[in-house]
């Protein structure tokens, strides 16, 4: 992809075929800086654990992993977002770097399942898609991830970029070299689009003042 900061997207007739109302979203926030630790940002967080820790909210976040769970154990898989909940309750966020805090931040406050890219390295156009048998991709870490038939994933044009039920590729890692930095966030049954833009918008809004970046795009497909 270029900078012109248009994603080309779509979603495959096989996929609209089996899941003709789950949406997808995504936001783009460019001239970002990846810092470590940025002033105040340990502040902003603590101020967004205590509200994720309120009863009312804590319940509906947790109502919604639940629809992932659900669909993750179709597929034979572990939801990773309950540990994440878990962890993020009783410790705080944890601090890696900016990009990838703010992807814990907005999983966890809206409850959905994000991903953090650099957005300079997909190439061509991106699609929702269904897998064939046995598809493989190289997730993050290296680690080799064999595909299941029908297991939703993303792609560009050249590969397979994403597998939801097993994480993103090494590809579109973020770096502390990361300007232009790409969430997107899937929907399970159960999960509407307003939880995709809540979510979305923290990412976009924090990596905004934190990281000095400009929202681009915010969509909801």
């Amino acid at each position: 992809m270029n900078n012109a900061f248009c994603i080309n997207f779509s979603k495959s007739m096989k996929y609209q075929t089996r899941y003709p109302d789950l949406a997808f979203g995504f936001t783009l926030i460019s001239g970002c800086r990846n810092h470590f630790n940025p002033p105040g940002f340990d502040q902003y967080k603590r101020k967004l654990l205590r509200k994720l820790r309120k009863h009312e909210n804590l319940e509906n976040i947790s109502g919604r992993i639940g629809c992932y769970i659900r669909f993750f154990e179709n597929f034979g898989y572990e939801c990773p977002l309950p540990g994440h909940l878990k962890r993020t309750i009783n410790s705080g966020f944890p601090r890696y770097n900016l990009m990838v805090d703010t992807h814990f931040i907005s999983e966890m406050c809206a409850g959905i399942l994000v991903a953090v890219t650099d957005y300079d390295l997909f190439e061509g156009s991106l699609t929702l898609d269904l897998a064939g048998k046995d598809e493989r991709c190289m997730g993050m870490g290296q680690r080799e991830f064999i595909v299941k038939e029908n297991e939703i994933v993303l792609r560009d044009t050249r590969e397979i970029v994403c597998v939801l039920c097993q994480g993103a590729d090494e590809k579109t890692r973020v770096t502390e070299n990361t300007e232009n930095v790409l969430f997107y966030a899937y929907a399970v049954p159960g999960i509407n689009e307003e939880c995709l833009r809540d979510g979305l918008s923290i990412a976009g809004e924090t990596m905004s003042e934190f990281g000095g970046g400009k929202i681009e795009i915010l969509d909801i497909r």
